[in-house]
This record gives C-alpha cells, structure tokens and sequence, in this order.
C-alpha cells in the first residue's frame, strides 16, 4: 500500500480507473454470465479494524458495456480476505479468479 495522506494508505487508485466508470443505471450480479471481468473491487477500512467494507464493484460485460456489481459479500476478514472472496464465489457458482476479482481489489485503509 502506499500512503496517500499521512496515515492513510491505498492500493489501486481510482486514477488508474480513469474513463473506466460504469453506466448508474446498469446493475448486474456476479453470477451473471454476461459478466466477463470484475473491473475494480473497492475496499474500505479503517487501522486496527478486522473487516474490509466493500464500497463497490464495478465489471465489464461481455460487450464491453462498464457495470456495476451487486455486493455479494456480507463483509471479509482482513486476515481472510481471499478465502471469504472464494468462498462466496464456490457459494455462487463464481470462478472469482477468471473473473479477475483478485487483480481488481483496491484498498483504500
């Protein structure tokens, strides 16, 4: 992570998502099988706090049309966040990875 303020770390930031925002009324589910990439999977949290709060998930259809993502996740351990994000995935029918879920995480701490 690198500090943004003092004190305040971030990985991925939202310039590197620039152009890249989606449609407000276009809202798809993880599951759906026009998704074809999560774009970007924002996370919230503050030091010392032991969950991530999922601001929000942006994708990519199949056409290439920008979504957003429903949230599937109830919140994710800190310490667990790759297991609670495929453990959603097994429980949706998801394959996370193909999805692209792990190279999209953002973290803003």
């Amino acid at each position: 992570m690198v500090p943004t303020y003092p004190g305040v770390y971030e990985t991925n930031s939202i310039d590197d998502f620039a152009g890249q925002r989606p449609e407000a009324d276009k809202l798809v589910h993880w599951s759906d099988p026009e998704l074809a990439k999560i774009t970007r999977l924002r996370l919230l949290s503050d030091p010392g706090y032991p969950y991530w709060d999922v601001s929000y998930i942006w994708g990519e259809l199949n056409d290439g049309t920008a979504v957003r993502v429903q949230n599937p996740f109830d919140e994710l351990r800190k310490n667990k966040l790759t297991s609670d994000i495929l453990e959603a995935a097994k429980r949706d029918g998801v394959y996370a990875k193909g999805l692209g879920v792990f190279d999209a995480i953002s973290k803003l701490c």
